[in-house]
């Protein structure tokens, strides 16, 4: 039995320490400035962290900073995970849950405040009621950037100098080439059969499946019968994900915002999703010359209706002008399978075309982007995790390296539909040359 004490003096809150996965009960009390929470799927690490924040927020002192690399993804992640924790420990009455303020306000004056790492004035005017933010938590950290980082720990800094400030990175370890690993793996010698690292200002912790003992039968007969080599060894294991059958490693990430306005030849794509799957939307340029197709926009959200996703997509890609006179919306390619969905886009005002496809069309595309330059603007996390982690299947028992994509790739698709006219040039040019 566990205590901890709330907003007036003579009043505790009791709760049985098997709410927590034992693994984690020692980071309850983990001082370390830097703590890295990270390890295989379904371990139970993002439910524990929130259940810390809970447990901290209560005792009284701290202030929490939530953030994400995208605010839109805040609200069905790590805030809905406070919100069941709370619940769950019967703590209702001691917090306030506003639905329309991302801000959570315990009966002691202290805070959980919410922020993207996409909106860095926003992140700069956060401050607390009471007390200065002493904790950040970086939840699905492999989205962010080294500067992200960097910029969150000069937030820390000032303020009450008594009270120790951690930041905290939860994630499931996608890429061994990742800047995470670089920094912080990479430099201590980690193996992968480590559990465990400590040292004055950083402490490692890696979990997997096998120590979360709320998992049913069912959860772990996927994850041990996972058959692809990569996503078993990082989603079931919980090691840093190597792959040698990555199908696109021909692009880079740069602030764009500088060139927009040198951004003439427009090439939009949209793939369609709604509840299982993302709408995903690759706003770009290509400059033909250098074979080099620019990325400065995107959208990427589920559960979008098609009224709704004409207004973000009209949003999204800039009109065409002359002179400051309108003349038409830029057109945008999208997935022939929905015509439904296309015409009504067209009725909401979209300039939305259907892509011609074909056979072979995926194979083909996929080879035509691999043989351009893909530049990601900073803003567009979600092309840059899509393309780099799309990898050809490979069975796990055999080795067999196989002709099929694996991995999320909505945006890919989108930037296929995008860039169809060009492939369509480019091979007639080729044929003709031949």
């Amino acid at each position: 039995m566990s205590q901890t004490q709330t907003a007036e003096p003579d009043l505790y809150v009791e709760f049985e320490e098997d709410i927590f996965n034992e693994v984690y009960v020692p980071l309850l009390e983990d001082m370390s400035p830097m703590q890295i929470l990270f390890g295989g799927s379904s371990s139970g690490k993002s439910v524990f962290k929130a259940q810390q924040v809970v447990f901290d927020i209560l005792a009284g002192g701290r202030n929490y900073l939530v953030v994400r690399k995208v605010a839109d993804t805040l609200n069905k992640s790590v805030r809905t995970e406070i919100t069941k924790s709370i619940k769950s420990m019967g703590l209702e009455k001691e917090f306030t849950i506003p639905k329309s303020d991302f801000t959570i306000t315990c009966s002691n004056g202290y805070q959980i405040m919410f922020a993207g790492l996409d909106d860095v004035e926003k992140l700069k005017s956060i401050t607390p009621a009471l007390g200065v933010i002493t904790d950040v938590w970086c939840e699905e950290a492999t989205e962010s950037l080294r500067d992200d980082i960097k910029q969150l720990d000069k937030r820390l800094r000032g303020g009450d100098e008594q009270t120790p400030k951690r930041i905290c990175l939860t994630f499931n370890p996608i890429l061994q080439n990742h800047w995470i690993y670089e920094d912080y793996f990479r430099t201590i010698g980690w193996k992968d059969e480590q559990t465990q690292f400590r040292s004055p200002n950083l402490s490692i912790t890696k979990t997997t499946y096998k120590d979360n003992k709320f998992l049913t039968q069912q959860d772990i007969y996927k994850l041990e019968n996972e058959q692809d080599a990569y996503y078993y060894n990082v989603y079931t294991l919980g090691n840093w994900g190597i792959l040698g059958n990555v199908i696109f490693q021909n692009w880079e990430v740069r602030d764009l915002s500088g060139m927009l306005d040198q951004f003439t030849v427009h090439r939009h794509g949209g793939d369609f999703g709604f509840g299982g799957n993302p709408a995903a939307i690759s706003v770009g340029h290509y400059d033909a010359n250098h074979n080099t197709i620019y990325c400065y926009r995107e959208l990427y959200k589920k559960g979008l209706t098609n009224d709704i996703l004409a207004e973000k997509t009209k949003g999204l890609i800039p009109v065409t002008d002359i002179n400051g006179l309108v003349i038409g919306s830029q057109p945008i390619t999208w997935d022939s399978a929905e015509p439904k969905s296309i015409a009504e886009l067209r009725q909401y005002g979209v300039n939305a075309l259907h892509a011609k496809k074909g056979p072979d069309s995926v194979l083909h595309g996929i080879q035509w982007l691999q043989q351009q330059r893909l530049v990601f603007d900073t803003s567009c996390t979600s092309h840059r995790d899509e393309f780099s982690m799309l990898k050809w299947k490979e069975d796990r028992k055999t080795g067999q390296v196989l002709d099929e994509p694996v991995g999320e790739d909505h945006l890919v698709d989108a930037r296929r539909y995008g860039s169809e006219q060009d492939m369509v040039v480019r091979a007639k040019a080729r044929q003709y040359e031949g």
